[in-house]
This record gives structure tokens, sequence and C-alpha cells, in this order.
């Protein structure tokens, strides 16, 4: 199945982004990932790479979290890297969002790099700490 590639404008520049669903171990649960890509010029330019770990608590954990990033979610990703140091006119490589990125905060999803590295925080952890959140 092909990859869909969606098209987000922003001010003046037109993004292509993608989502990719995987689903990540915790200690407690499995739990439902989108791998959000965003290119800003061209294919060849640098992109904007954030693992996105769903929030949602569920009895059957990430065998019925449908959570996919709506365009509005993307936009936030998209605004807070670019204030942050992505440059979407670089040639080549990735700029990561990582758990590390301080002050983002999406309603319905953690930013997480269990995807990246097996020792990254807990899925579980975090998902549970978010859901006992006010």
């Amino acid at each position: 199945m092909r990859a869909r590639l969606r098209r987000l404008t922003a001010g003046e520049r037109q993004f292509i982004w993608m989502g990719r669903i995987a689903h990540v171990a915790g200690d407690g649960d499995c739990h439902r990932c989108v791998r959000l890509r965003v290119w800003g010029a061209g294919k060849n330019s640098q992109v904007l790479q954030a693992d996105l770990l769903s929030k949602a608590v569920l009895p059957w954990g990430c065998a019925t979290d449908d959570s996919y990033p709506t365009p509005r979610d993307v936009r936030e990703v998209i605004d807070y890297a670019l204030a942050h140091g992505w440059n979407p006119d670089l040639v080549g490589g990735a700029y990561l969002l990582g758990e590390d990125a301080s002050g983002f905060e999406l309603a319905g999803f953690l930013l997480t790099d269990r995807l990246r590295d097996d020792g990254a925080p807990d899925p579980t952890v975090r998902v549970l700490q978010a859901f006992r959140a006010p």
C-alpha cells in the first residue's frame, strides 16, 4: 500500500506531510504511535520528523486506538519546529522533534523517542501520567 501524502498550506508555503502508523511496547501495554514526516521545500528538503504517541487509554490498548493527527495537529508541530530551528529549505537530513521539546504539547498526543530508541522512557507510564493530569 502506498503512503498517502497530504498537503497543508501555512502562510506562503505549502507543506507535504504523511503519517505512518506504528505501535510501541511499554511495560504495561502496547500504544499507537504515528510517525509524522513533513517536507517544506520538495522531496529533497530537510524533513521534519516527530513520533506522536497517542494519549488514549483504552481497554484493549493499541488494538482499538484509532488516533491520527489532524491537519491542525500537523500545523502545531510545524509551527513549533519552525520556531525552534527547523529550516525546511535545507537540502537533506532530518530535523527530529523528540521528547526533549520543551513546552510542546498536543491535545491527543505526546512526543516519543521510543520508535528510535528502545531505552527511551516507558510510553505506558507517560500515557498514564498524561491521562491523570488535570
